[in-house]
Protein backbone atom coordinates (compact mmCIF):
# COMPACT_ATOMS: atom_id res chain seq x y z
CA UNK A 1 0.00 0.00 0.00
CA UNK A 2 2.95 2.29 0.64
CA UNK A 3 4.18 1.46 -2.86
CA UNK A 4 0.75 2.31 -4.26
CA UNK A 5 0.98 5.74 -2.62
CA UNK A 6 4.51 6.29 -3.99
CA UNK A 7 3.27 5.45 -7.49
CA UNK A 8 0.76 8.29 -7.18
CA UNK A 9 3.67 10.71 -6.71
CA UNK A 10 5.47 9.21 -9.68
CA UNK A 11 2.38 9.70 -11.86
CA UNK A 12 2.38 13.38 -10.89
CA UNK A 13 6.09 13.57 -11.79
CA UNK A 14 5.64 11.79 -15.15
CA UNK A 15 4.59 14.82 -17.28
CA UNK A 16 7.84 16.57 -16.32
CA UNK A 17 9.70 13.69 -17.97
CA UNK A 18 7.57 13.75 -21.12
CA UNK A 19 5.01 11.10 -20.23
CA UNK A 20 1.46 12.26 -20.97
CA UNK A 21 -0.15 10.27 -18.14
CA UNK A 22 -3.77 10.84 -17.15
CA UNK A 23 -4.13 11.90 -13.50
CA UNK A 24 -6.81 9.31 -12.65
CA UNK A 25 -8.19 8.82 -9.12
CA UNK A 26 -7.00 5.81 -7.16
CA UNK A 27 -9.16 2.65 -7.12
CA UNK A 28 -8.97 1.23 -3.58
CA UNK A 29 -10.83 -1.99 -4.41
CA UNK A 30 -8.35 -3.00 -7.11
CA UNK A 31 -5.37 -2.37 -4.82
CA UNK A 32 -6.98 -4.10 -1.84
CA UNK A 33 -7.81 -7.19 -3.87
CA UNK A 34 -4.23 -7.44 -5.17
CA UNK A 35 -2.69 -6.92 -1.71
CA UNK A 36 -5.00 -9.40 -0.02
CA UNK A 37 -4.39 -12.03 -2.70
CA UNK A 38 -0.65 -11.58 -2.21
CA UNK A 39 -0.97 -12.07 1.57
CA UNK A 40 -3.08 -15.19 1.04
CA UNK A 41 -0.45 -16.57 -1.33
CA UNK A 42 2.24 -15.99 1.32
CA UNK A 43 0.17 -17.81 3.94
CA UNK A 44 -0.40 -20.72 1.56
CA UNK A 45 3.32 -20.80 0.74
CA UNK A 46 4.17 -21.16 4.42
CA UNK A 47 1.71 -24.04 4.75
CA UNK A 48 3.29 -25.79 1.74
CA UNK A 49 6.81 -25.32 3.13
CA UNK A 50 5.77 -26.82 6.47
CA UNK A 51 4.29 -29.80 4.69
CA UNK A 52 7.39 -30.25 2.50
CA UNK A 53 9.56 -30.31 5.62
CA UNK A 54 7.21 -32.78 7.35
CA UNK A 55 6.23 -30.31 10.07
CA UNK A 56 2.85 -31.06 11.58
CA UNK A 57 0.59 -28.01 11.43
CA UNK A 58 -2.40 -27.60 13.77
CA UNK A 59 -4.84 -24.73 13.16
CA UNK A 60 -5.86 -24.50 16.81
CA UNK A 61 -5.79 -21.95 19.64
CA UNK A 62 -3.38 -23.23 22.28
CA UNK A 63 -2.87 -22.66 25.99
CA UNK A 64 -0.66 -24.32 28.58
CA UNK A 65 -1.79 -27.25 30.71
CA UNK A 66 1.60 -27.64 32.39
CA UNK A 67 5.25 -26.93 31.62
CA UNK A 68 5.44 -29.61 28.92
CA UNK A 69 1.88 -29.74 27.58
CA UNK A 70 -0.45 -27.43 25.69
CA UNK A 71 -4.13 -27.87 24.89
CA UNK A 72 -5.35 -26.68 21.51
CA UNK A 73 -8.98 -25.95 20.67
CA UNK A 74 -10.18 -25.95 17.06
CA UNK A 75 -12.89 -23.65 15.67
CA UNK A 76 -15.32 -26.55 16.10
CA UNK A 77 -14.41 -26.90 19.79
CA UNK A 78 -12.37 -30.10 19.43
CA UNK A 79 -9.46 -30.32 21.88
CA UNK A 80 -5.96 -31.62 21.11
CA UNK A 81 -3.23 -32.23 23.71
CA UNK A 82 0.37 -31.78 22.59
CA UNK A 83 3.45 -32.49 24.71
CA UNK A 84 7.06 -31.59 23.90
CA UNK A 85 10.53 -31.46 25.39
CA UNK A 86 10.92 -27.85 24.20
CA UNK A 87 8.19 -25.28 23.58
CA UNK A 88 8.62 -21.98 21.70
CA UNK A 89 6.12 -19.15 22.19
CA UNK A 90 5.91 -16.84 19.16
CA UNK A 91 2.37 -15.52 19.35
CA UNK A 92 3.25 -11.90 18.51
CA UNK A 93 1.00 -8.98 19.35
CA UNK A 94 -2.22 -7.29 18.31
CA UNK A 95 -3.17 -3.61 18.02
CA UNK A 96 -4.40 -2.02 21.23
CA UNK A 97 -7.83 -0.40 21.49
CA UNK A 98 -8.30 2.56 23.89
CA UNK A 99 -11.24 0.95 25.68
CA UNK A 100 -11.49 3.93 28.07
CA UNK A 101 -12.68 6.13 25.18
CA UNK A 102 -16.41 6.02 24.53
CA UNK A 103 -17.15 4.50 21.11
CA UNK A 104 -13.54 3.52 20.40
CA UNK A 105 -14.16 -0.21 20.19
CA UNK A 106 -17.60 0.02 18.59
CA UNK A 107 -16.72 2.40 15.77
CA UNK A 108 -12.93 2.37 15.34
CA UNK A 109 -10.62 0.08 13.38
CA UNK A 110 -6.90 -0.75 13.64
CA UNK A 111 -4.08 -1.15 11.14
CA UNK A 112 -4.88 -4.87 10.97
CA UNK A 113 -8.38 -4.00 9.73
CA UNK A 114 -7.17 -1.35 7.29
CA UNK A 115 -5.32 -3.87 5.15
CA UNK A 116 -8.45 -6.00 4.73
CA UNK A 117 -10.94 -3.25 3.86
CA UNK A 118 -12.71 -3.95 0.59
CA UNK A 119 -13.73 -0.30 0.12
CA UNK A 120 -11.89 2.97 0.62
CA UNK A 121 -11.87 4.22 4.23
CA UNK A 122 -12.62 7.73 2.96
CA UNK A 123 -11.89 10.69 5.22
CA UNK A 124 -9.80 9.16 8.00
CA UNK A 125 -8.60 10.13 11.46
CA UNK A 126 -5.50 8.20 12.55
CA UNK A 127 -4.87 8.33 16.30
CA UNK A 128 -1.35 7.60 17.49
CA UNK A 129 2.29 8.61 17.20
CA UNK A 130 3.89 5.25 16.43
CA UNK A 131 5.54 4.31 13.15
CA UNK A 132 2.38 2.36 12.29
CA UNK A 133 0.29 5.52 12.79
CA UNK A 134 2.58 7.63 10.61
CA UNK A 135 2.84 4.96 7.91
CA UNK A 136 -0.94 4.55 7.73
CA UNK A 137 -1.60 8.29 7.66
CA UNK A 138 1.09 8.79 5.02
CA UNK A 139 -0.14 6.10 2.65
CA UNK A 140 -3.77 7.24 2.97
CA UNK A 141 -2.75 10.80 2.10
CA UNK A 142 -0.68 9.48 -0.79
CA UNK A 143 -3.73 7.65 -2.14
CA UNK A 144 -5.61 10.95 -2.25
CA UNK A 145 -7.70 10.58 0.91
CA UNK A 146 -8.43 13.39 3.37
CA UNK A 147 -6.31 12.26 6.32
CA UNK A 148 -5.70 13.64 9.82
CA UNK A 149 -3.29 12.23 12.38
CA UNK A 150 -3.77 13.01 16.08
CA UNK A 151 -0.62 12.88 18.21
CA UNK A 152 -0.90 13.13 21.99
CA UNK A 153 2.78 13.86 22.77
CA UNK A 154 5.76 13.26 20.45
CA UNK A 155 5.93 11.21 17.25
CA UNK A 156 8.24 8.20 16.97
CA UNK A 157 9.26 8.37 20.62
CA UNK A 158 11.77 5.51 20.34
CA UNK A 159 13.54 7.11 17.37
CA UNK A 160 15.87 10.07 16.88
CA UNK A 161 13.70 13.10 17.60
CA UNK A 162 15.24 15.43 15.03
CA UNK A 163 14.48 12.85 12.35
CA UNK A 164 10.96 12.33 13.75
CA UNK A 165 10.29 16.05 13.49
CA UNK A 166 11.43 16.10 9.86
CA UNK A 167 9.20 13.12 9.05
CA UNK A 168 6.09 14.84 10.45
CA UNK A 169 7.05 18.18 8.85
CA UNK A 170 7.19 16.48 5.46
CA UNK A 171 3.82 14.80 6.02
CA UNK A 172 2.21 18.07 7.10
CA UNK A 173 3.59 19.93 4.08
CA UNK A 174 2.32 17.22 1.73
CA UNK A 175 -1.31 17.10 2.75
CA UNK A 176 -1.65 15.26 6.07
CA UNK A 177 -3.33 17.33 8.77
CA UNK A 178 -1.38 16.94 12.02
CA UNK A 179 -3.08 17.61 15.36
CA UNK A 180 -0.33 17.87 17.98
CA UNK A 181 -0.93 17.68 21.72
CA UNK A 182 -4.51 16.43 21.34
CA UNK A 183 -6.34 13.41 22.74
CA UNK A 184 -9.69 11.93 21.66
CA UNK A 185 -12.47 11.78 24.24
CA UNK A 186 -15.46 10.29 22.42
CA UNK A 187 -16.53 8.72 19.11
CA UNK A 188 -20.18 8.83 18.03
CA UNK A 189 -21.94 7.48 14.95
CA UNK A 190 -24.18 10.00 13.18
CA UNK A 191 -27.39 9.12 11.27
CA UNK A 192 -25.49 9.46 7.95
CA UNK A 193 -23.00 6.81 9.24
CA UNK A 194 -20.20 9.32 9.63
CA UNK A 195 -18.23 9.35 12.88
CA UNK A 196 -18.13 12.43 15.06
CA UNK A 197 -14.99 12.63 17.17
CA UNK A 198 -14.59 14.93 20.15
CA UNK A 199 -11.05 15.68 21.28
CA UNK A 200 -9.29 17.94 23.73
CA UNK A 201 -6.25 20.15 23.23
CA UNK A 202 -4.11 19.15 26.22
CA UNK A 203 -2.35 22.52 26.45
CA UNK A 204 -5.45 24.77 26.41
CA UNK A 205 -8.06 22.23 27.59
CA UNK A 206 -10.20 23.37 24.64
CA UNK A 207 -12.59 20.82 23.07
CA UNK A 208 -13.02 20.44 19.34
CA UNK A 209 -15.12 18.23 17.07
CA UNK A 210 -14.60 16.71 13.62
CA UNK A 211 -16.45 14.24 11.41
CA UNK A 212 -14.76 11.33 9.62
CA UNK A 213 -15.66 8.24 7.65
CA UNK A 214 -13.11 6.10 9.50
CA UNK A 215 -11.26 6.34 12.83
CA UNK A 216 -8.09 4.22 12.95
CA UNK A 217 -6.40 3.49 16.27
CA UNK A 218 -2.61 3.07 16.10
CA UNK A 219 -1.66 3.59 19.74
CA UNK A 220 0.56 0.58 20.21
CA UNK A 221 0.30 -3.19 20.41
CA UNK A 222 -0.29 -5.70 23.19
CA UNK A 223 1.36 -9.14 23.36
CA UNK A 224 -0.83 -12.20 22.82
CA UNK A 225 -0.19 -13.70 26.24
CA UNK A 226 -3.40 -13.26 28.23
CA UNK A 227 -5.06 -16.46 26.94
CA UNK A 228 -1.98 -18.72 27.09
CA UNK A 229 -2.36 -19.76 30.76
CA UNK A 230 1.34 -19.05 31.25
CA UNK A 231 0.98 -19.35 35.01
CA UNK A 232 0.20 -23.07 34.65
CA UNK A 233 3.64 -23.52 33.05
CA UNK A 234 5.42 -21.19 35.48
CA UNK A 235 6.35 -18.67 32.77
CA UNK A 236 6.87 -15.15 34.14
CA UNK A 237 5.76 -11.96 32.43
CA UNK A 238 6.29 -8.25 32.95
CA UNK A 239 3.18 -7.23 34.93
CA UNK A 240 3.07 -3.85 33.19
CA UNK A 241 3.60 -4.82 29.53
CA UNK A 242 2.34 -8.41 29.66
CA UNK A 243 5.42 -9.50 27.70
CA UNK A 244 7.36 -12.65 28.55
CA UNK A 245 10.65 -12.24 30.40
CA UNK A 246 13.53 -13.89 28.54
CA UNK A 247 17.30 -14.22 28.81
CA UNK A 248 20.00 -14.03 26.13
CA UNK A 249 19.17 -17.61 25.08
CA UNK A 250 15.50 -16.56 24.49
CA UNK A 251 14.63 -18.84 27.44
CA UNK A 252 11.81 -17.89 29.80
CA UNK A 253 11.72 -18.49 33.54
CA UNK A 254 11.18 -22.14 32.60
CA UNK A 255 14.45 -23.22 30.90
CA UNK A 256 12.86 -25.45 28.22
CA UNK A 257 10.20 -22.87 27.24
CA UNK A 258 11.36 -20.07 24.93
CA UNK A 259 9.79 -16.88 23.61
CA UNK A 260 10.78 -14.96 20.47
CA UNK A 261 9.53 -11.91 18.61
CA UNK A 262 7.09 -9.23 19.77
CA UNK A 263 5.87 -11.35 22.68
CA UNK A 264 9.29 -11.24 24.39
CA UNK A 265 10.23 -8.40 26.74
CA UNK A 266 12.90 -5.96 25.53
CA UNK A 267 13.04 -7.20 21.94
CA UNK A 268 12.59 -4.98 18.87
CA UNK A 269 9.08 -5.38 17.43
CA UNK A 270 10.44 -6.20 13.98
CA UNK A 271 9.75 -9.26 11.86
CA UNK A 272 13.36 -9.80 10.66
CA UNK A 273 14.72 -9.88 14.23
CA UNK A 274 12.12 -12.49 15.20
CA UNK A 275 13.00 -14.57 12.13
CA UNK A 276 16.72 -14.50 12.92
CA UNK A 277 16.15 -15.16 16.62
CA UNK A 278 13.98 -18.16 15.72
CA UNK A 279 16.50 -19.51 13.24
CA UNK A 280 19.36 -19.26 15.76
CA UNK A 281 17.22 -20.81 18.50
CA UNK A 282 16.40 -23.77 16.24
CA UNK A 283 20.09 -24.20 15.43
CA UNK A 284 21.04 -24.14 19.12
CA UNK A 285 18.34 -26.66 20.04
CA UNK A 286 19.58 -28.98 17.29
CA UNK A 287 23.20 -28.58 18.39
CA UNK A 288 24.35 -26.89 15.18
CA UNK A 289 25.58 -23.69 16.84
CA UNK A 290 25.92 -21.88 20.14
CA UNK A 291 25.51 -18.42 18.57
CA UNK A 292 23.12 -16.00 20.26
CA UNK A 293 20.98 -13.34 18.62
CA UNK A 294 22.70 -9.92 18.64
CA UNK A 295 20.07 -7.24 19.18
CA UNK A 296 22.52 -4.33 18.83
CA UNK A 297 22.60 -2.26 15.63
CA UNK A 298 19.41 -3.71 14.16
CA UNK A 299 18.47 -1.63 11.09
CA UNK A 300 14.90 -0.60 10.40
CA UNK A 301 12.90 1.76 8.22
CA UNK A 302 9.73 3.75 8.81
CA UNK A 303 7.81 3.65 5.52
CA UNK A 304 6.35 7.14 5.65
CA UNK A 305 5.98 9.06 2.33
CA UNK A 306 9.55 10.26 2.81
CA UNK A 307 11.14 7.12 4.21
CA UNK A 308 13.25 7.17 7.38
CA UNK A 309 15.90 4.49 7.77
CA UNK A 310 18.13 4.11 10.81
CA UNK A 311 20.60 1.76 12.44
CA UNK A 312 22.37 2.09 15.78
CA UNK A 313 21.93 4.83 18.37
CA UNK A 314 19.87 7.99 18.05
CA UNK A 315 21.65 11.24 18.83
CA UNK A 316 19.83 11.41 22.19
CA UNK A 317 20.77 7.82 23.10
CA UNK A 318 24.41 8.37 22.14
CA UNK A 319 24.65 11.48 24.30
CA UNK A 320 22.94 9.70 27.21
CA UNK A 321 25.32 6.73 26.95
CA UNK A 322 28.63 8.46 26.20
CA UNK A 323 28.15 12.11 27.27
CA UNK A 324 27.71 15.06 24.93
CA UNK A 325 31.42 15.91 25.02
CA UNK A 326 32.25 12.46 23.60
CA UNK A 327 29.78 12.48 20.70
CA UNK A 328 30.21 14.03 17.26
CA UNK A 329 27.44 14.27 14.67
CA UNK A 330 28.05 14.76 10.94
CA UNK A 331 25.07 15.81 8.88
CA UNK A 332 23.79 17.25 5.62
CA UNK A 333 20.63 18.14 3.75
CA UNK A 334 20.65 16.92 0.16
CA UNK A 335 18.48 16.82 -2.97
CA UNK A 336 17.80 13.43 -4.60
CA UNK A 337 18.34 13.40 -8.35
CA UNK A 338 14.76 12.21 -8.93
CA UNK A 339 13.50 15.36 -7.19
CA UNK A 340 15.25 17.75 -9.58
CA UNK A 341 13.32 17.55 -12.88
CA UNK A 342 9.83 17.62 -11.29
CA UNK A 343 11.12 20.23 -8.82
CA UNK A 344 9.98 18.33 -5.77
CA UNK A 345 10.50 19.85 -2.33
CA UNK A 346 13.61 18.31 -0.77
CA UNK A 347 13.77 20.46 2.36
CA UNK A 348 13.36 17.43 4.65
CA UNK A 349 15.84 15.13 2.86
CA UNK A 350 18.49 14.79 5.53
CA UNK A 351 21.24 12.45 6.74
CA UNK A 352 23.20 12.35 9.95
CA UNK A 353 25.88 10.07 11.28
CA UNK A 354 26.39 9.82 15.05
CA UNK A 355 29.99 9.01 16.04
CA UNK A 356 32.30 8.89 19.01
CA UNK A 357 34.44 12.03 19.01
CA UNK A 358 37.69 10.27 19.94
CA UNK A 359 39.66 8.64 17.08
CA UNK A 360 38.98 6.43 15.21
CA UNK A 361 35.47 7.92 15.60
CA UNK A 362 33.45 4.73 15.72
CA UNK A 363 30.07 5.12 14.02
CA UNK A 364 27.33 4.76 16.65
CA UNK A 365 24.32 5.41 14.46
CA UNK A 366 23.18 6.37 10.98
CA UNK A 367 19.91 8.17 10.18
CA UNK A 368 18.70 8.64 6.62
CA UNK A 369 15.58 10.47 5.46
CA UNK A 370 14.80 10.17 1.76
CA UNK A 371 13.80 7.85 -1.08
CA UNK A 372 14.60 4.13 -0.77
CA UNK A 373 15.74 4.57 2.83
CA UNK A 374 15.48 0.86 3.56
CA UNK A 375 17.84 -0.04 0.72
CA UNK A 376 20.37 2.58 1.79
CA UNK A 377 20.24 1.68 5.48
CA UNK A 378 20.54 -2.06 4.85
CA UNK A 379 23.86 -1.58 3.08
CA UNK A 380 25.43 0.68 5.69
CA UNK A 381 24.13 -1.52 8.51
CA UNK A 382 26.77 -4.12 7.64
CA UNK A 383 29.54 -1.58 8.03
CA UNK A 384 28.22 -0.37 11.37
CA UNK A 385 27.82 -3.98 12.52
CA UNK A 386 31.51 -4.44 11.66
CA UNK A 387 32.43 -1.37 13.78
CA UNK A 388 33.15 0.99 10.89
CA UNK A 389 34.78 4.32 11.70
CA UNK A 390 33.79 7.72 10.34
CA UNK A 391 36.95 7.88 8.23
CA UNK A 392 36.28 4.45 6.72
CA UNK A 393 32.84 5.60 5.60
CA UNK A 394 34.35 8.81 4.17
CA UNK A 395 36.90 6.72 2.26
CA UNK A 396 34.12 4.64 0.70
CA UNK A 397 33.61 5.64 -2.93
CA UNK A 398 29.99 6.57 -3.61
CA UNK A 399 27.89 5.33 -6.52
CA UNK A 400 26.84 8.36 -8.54
CA UNK A 401 24.13 9.60 -8.82
CA UNK A 402 22.47 7.91 -5.85
CA UNK A 403 21.10 9.11 -2.53
CA UNK A 404 23.29 6.53 -0.77
CA UNK A 405 26.48 8.27 -1.91
CA UNK A 406 25.46 11.29 0.19
CA UNK A 407 26.26 9.23 3.31
CA UNK A 408 29.91 9.05 2.23
CA UNK A 409 29.98 12.85 1.81
CA UNK A 410 29.02 13.87 5.36
CA UNK A 411 31.81 16.32 5.98
CA UNK A 412 30.24 18.93 8.27
CA UNK A 413 30.15 18.56 12.03
CA UNK A 414 26.79 19.48 13.53
CA UNK A 415 28.47 21.05 16.55
CA UNK A 416 31.57 22.77 15.18
CA UNK A 417 30.56 23.27 11.55
CA UNK A 418 34.05 22.11 10.52
CA UNK A 419 35.13 19.47 8.01
CA UNK A 420 37.39 17.01 9.88
CA UNK A 421 38.66 15.44 6.64
CA UNK A 422 40.44 18.67 5.65
CA UNK A 423 44.00 18.99 6.97
CA UNK A 424 44.26 21.48 9.81
CA UNK A 425 40.59 21.32 10.84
Amino acid sequence: MHQAALLGGMIRDAPHYGWAVAQAPHDWATMADAVQNHVRSLNWGHRVQLQDRKVKYFNIKASFVNAHTVCGVSKGGEETLLSAEHIVIATGGRPRYPTHIEGALEYGITSDDLFWLKESPGKTLVVGASYVALECAGLLTGLGLDTTIMIRSVPLRAFDQQMASLVTEHMASHGTRVLRGCAPERVEKLPDQQLRVTWVDLASDRRDVGTFDTVLWAIGRVPETSSLNLEKAGVHTNPVTGKILVDAQEATSVPHIYAIGDVAEGRPELTPTAIMAGRLLAQRLSGRTSDLMDYDNVPTTVFTPLEYGCVGLSEEAAVARHGEEHVEVYHAFYKPLEFTVPQRDASQCYIKMVCLREPPQLVLGLHFLGPNAGEVTQGFALGIKCRASYLQVMRTVGIHPTCAEEVAKLRISKRSGLDPTVTGC
